[in-house]
């Protein structure tokens, strides 16, 4: 059976074409796989399924990922952050994997519309792919992603029943009906800087733009990595984070809408 299997022109300019064409034809494809994004299983023979190139200083890495998580694309990482991606994809739970598993986890982002008092809120839950260690910490030390969240100003979340707090300086990019960034204050009071920014811009749903127009605000959910998942229908997603909330795994804010 044929792969359902998207190879982007870069990537085909990377790999060359006979390789690219070995992948379309399924060889070298793995039927099955645990997707680069958000880390759960995914299906080369059911679904669509992007090839992502890590390309680092010396080496290449070719990784899947869910056609709805990722784009086909080149992502260009330090050659450390590419042996930590190594060490993931293969599933290599030796005490290395844990002291690369901070510079190399990516902010999975999910776009959704959660009911909250009455009305349908659109919302973003972060999600990252792997633990997050406090910036210049030691090896095996935890995962702080929450912690450090906390100490920007996000709120601790024990249940779904009333709208987060608004966090200053925060916003949520969007321009021409897509998805482009989350910023945070720049430093010393200077321009805003991406927290987390798109490879190539999202889309969201009508209704989701239309919500996000009608409060010019966005709700961003944040959980530590394995506590959200991907969800592929709006009720499951509330679900999981009322789950998550409930496990107190789960901070949010209400930030601004910079864009239309």
């Amino acid at each position: 059976m044929p792969r359902m299997l998207d190879v982007s022109d870069d990537v085909r300019a990377e790999i060359g074409d006979e390789e690219a064409d070995r992948l379309l034809a399924g060889d070298n494809t793995p039927g099955s796989y645990d997707c680069t994004s958000c880390r759960t299983p995914g299906d080369a023979e059911q679904e669509r399924t992007s090839t992502v190139l890590f390309v680092g200083d010396e080496t290449a890495v070719l990784a899947f990922a869910h056609a709805t998580c990722l784009p086909s694309q080149i992502v260009t990482v330090s050659e450390e952050q590419l042996q930590g991606a190594v060490r993931s994809i293969t599933g290599d739970d030796g005490s290395t994997a844990d002291d690369a598993a901070p510079s190399q986890a990516v902010l999975g982002v999910t776009s959704g519309l959660v009911l909250i008092e009455g009305e349908l809120r659109p919302a973003l839950v972060v999600e990252p792919t792997g633990a997050i260690a406090r910036p210049g910490s030691e090896p095996g030390g935890g995962d702080e992603f929450l912690p450090l969240l906390i100490e920007q100003g996000f709120m601790p979340v024990a249940s779904l029943d009333t709208v987060p707090p608004a966090l200053h300086g925060w916003s949520v990019l969007l321009a021409m009906g897509q998805l482009h960034a989350i910023l945070q204050p720049g430093t010393s009071g200077g321009s805003p800087v991406a927290w987390w920014q798109a490879h190539h811009p999202l889309q969201v749903t009508e209704d989701w733009r239309t919500a996000a127009n009608k409060t010019q605000t966005v709700l961003l959910f944040a959980a530590p990595v394995g506590s959200i998942g991907r969800q592929p229908r709006e009720d499951m997603l509330r679900d999981a984070l009322d789950k998550a909330a409930t496990h107190g795994r789960l901070v949010a804010s209400a930030l601004p809408l910079a864009g239309t």
